[in-house]
């Protein structure tokens, strides 16, 4: 299964279920804010999604959108949302901003 995770002007094409708000929020963190010589546990439970580098919007199936407070999402991926809504996708959105603070 595929889906889009937005934040901001950023995005994910990713392989997976769709995650709830939560998870969206620890994925993103880990993806857009990587820590150098981080190691996930044994079992990490964020393993189940993983960014997808080649995929057709047709095959979309969920999208998640978290607000950001500085950025918008760009045209394009406004544009494919839209094209999602019109297919029948529900399309996720936060309540609030991500809290950039890690937790330990």
């Amino acid at each position: 299964m595929q889906g889009i995770l937005v934040h901001g002007s950023n995005h994910f094409i990713v392989n997976g279920p769709r995650p709830g708000i939560d998870t969206a929020c620890a994925l993103i963190r880990r993806w857009e804010f990587p820590r150098i010589g981080f190691q996930p546990p044994a079992e990490d439970p964020l393993s189940t999604w993983a960014i997808c580098t080649k995929a057709f919007r047709e095959n979309l199936q969920w999208a998640v959108v978290l607000r950001s407070p500085d950025t918008k999402p760009t045209p394009a991926v406004t544009g494919l949302l839209g094209e999602l809504q019109v297919r029948g996708v529900t399309i996720v959105e936060s309540s609030g901003p991500l809290s950039y603070k890690y937790r330990k």
